[in-house]
């Protein structure tokens, strides 16, 4: 009996082994060979720089129409979630990070892919732009203008104050939905719907207050690079990149608080 019993055990690992064996050498050649195989963090990157490059390109070419980047966030969210959590945004990122969810490493790798994502997108619409053919005086006269790319508003003088407080109000929002959607893992479509709609709230209550002052909210650091709205100046560095992070974090820590805090709604 004890014989057979470890005939059956030996049996079964070997069927286990030989099927494991089976899966491996069904792979693609290439894919085995492939360094982002022997390296996922750098997979993990890439696709956060593809990721952001899509986003900045969809939130340009959408003139920063907000239900246009919930469509697109949603989508990119299917396309690289799975591979890097789709952060898409330095200040989700840094949230993420104040509140233990990712590595300092992972946290800086990602911060330098999205800016570098966000900068292509703006260099290869640029490109276009720059190729397109030059309006005659005649459909001038007709009101037709010169291609060129969406850009964020200048900064009204005096109402910068409005500005970094309508970006703190929005990626507030911002990151305390992605916060949420980091527990939707078991369905991708429900986490890129939760962040899609909860970036859609943020830029349309951010944009809207800004709009009243003249000004623009953006609720993306890297975002902001390719609209043009980033100078080394104090203002534009505040508003558009200490704003973002400082309500990124609170976002974070404000979700986790409550999760802990509450009882679901179950009595």
């Amino acid at each position: 009996m004890v014989t057979k019993k470890a005939v059956s055990s030996v049996h079964k690992s070997t069927v286990k082994t030989a099927s494991v064996q089976a899966v491996s050498s069904n792979k693609p050649t290439w894919l085995s060979r492939s360094p982002l195989s022997r390296a996922p963090f750098v997979g993990a990157l890439v696709a956060e720089l593809i990721g952001t490059f899509l986003l900045a390109s969809a939130v340009i070419a959408g003139q920063g129409q907000p239900i246009i980047v919930l469509f697109a966030i949603a989508g990119i969210v299917l396309l690289v979630g799975a591979l890097s959590g789709a952060h898409l945004n330095p200040a989700v990122t840094i949230g993420a990070w104040a509140t233990r969810k990712v590595t300092g490493l992972r946290a800086l790798g990602y911060i330098v892919a999205q800016f570098l994502g966000a900068g292509l997108a703006f260099a290869v619409l640029s490109a276009f732009v720059h190729g397109a053919a030059p309006v005659t005086a005649q459909a001038q006269a007709y009101g037709q203008a010169a291609a060129a790319l969406f850009q964020a508003n200048a900064l009204p003088a005096g109402k910068e104050w409005y500005i970094f407080f309508a970006e703190l109000l929005g990626t507030t929002i911002l990151g305390f939905a992605y916060a949420n959607a980091l527990h939707e893992k078991k369905d991708r479509i429900a986490t890129a719907f939760t962040v899609g709609l909860g970036v859609f709230v943020a830029l349309l209550l951010a944009a809207s207050a800004s709009a009243y002052v003249g000004g623009s909210a953006i609720i993306n650091p890297a975002v902001a690079l390719s609209l043009g709205a980033l100078k080394w100046e104090l203002w534009p560095l505040a508003v558009y990149i200490l704003a973002p992070v400082i309500g990124g974090v609170i976002g974070f820590i404000l979700h986790d608080t409550l999760r802990v805090e509450s009882d679901g709604g179950r009595d």
